[in-house]
């Protein structure tokens, strides 16, 4: 199995690089947002609560995102080729507790970083939020949403590369650019596998 964790700023691409990888390499995407987003639109009361941290900004619980995560892998078909978690981890404590999921069910995983710059970021979530709706893109919220990324989330990508597994592409580009780095680093490491 090829098991990335994809992670970069908010409006770095990551949905759409790993809904690439997933049509391309077979893969399962599994976006903890989307997840997330899931739980509001049900109305439940914890999506009441869910949409109310999002709106701030704000992170959920690590123990229910692990939880969430794990379950994800339970269910995986057995003719799975891999998976692609978007979206988390985004502390070096989530970063712990993912590799302590990860040892526990076996598995190896690669981080790859899509690096974009920043006032890239800022436009492209202005533009999508013109079109999704989604509370959390507008301009107040994508400031602190970045520094929480810049404070917390940045902070994960020495870890993984202190582990050997970290991997960087330039996500500056248009997206078809963007994905063939992705696409030449995915065929070299599904290599490498076999």
């Amino acid at each position: 199995m090829l098991n990335f964790i994809i992670t970069g700023a908010p409006g770095c691409g990551k949905g759409t690089q790993s809904q690439l990888l997933e049509q391309k390499y077979g893969l399962k995407h599994f976006s903890t947002g989307d997840a997330l987003r899931a739980e509001i639109a049900s109305g439940s009361a914890l999506g009441k609560e869910i949409d109310g941290i999002l709106a701030a900004g704000n992170l959920v619980s690590d123990d229910f995102m692990i939880k969430l995560i794990g379950n994800f892998i339970d269910t995986l078909p057995t003719s799975c080729k891999g998976f692609i978690l978007d979206g988390f981890p985004r502390t070096i404590v989530q970063a712990y507790a993912l590799t302590q999921l990860f040892e526990q069910k076996q598995i190896k995983a690669y981080l790859l970083h899509i690096m974009v710059d920043e006032p890239e970021v800022v436009k492209r979530i202005l533009k999508r939020g013109e079109s999704s709706g989604r509370a959390d893109d507008n301009l107040e919220s994508i400031k602190h949403r970045l520094k929480v990324y810049h404070e917390q989330t940045a902070p994960i990508c020495r870890y993984y590369l202190a582990r050997n597994n970290y991997f960087v592409v330039n996500g500056n580009f248009e997206v078809e650019e963007t994905f063939a780095q992705i696409d030449m680093l995915t065929a070299l490491l599904q290599h490498a596998e076999q």
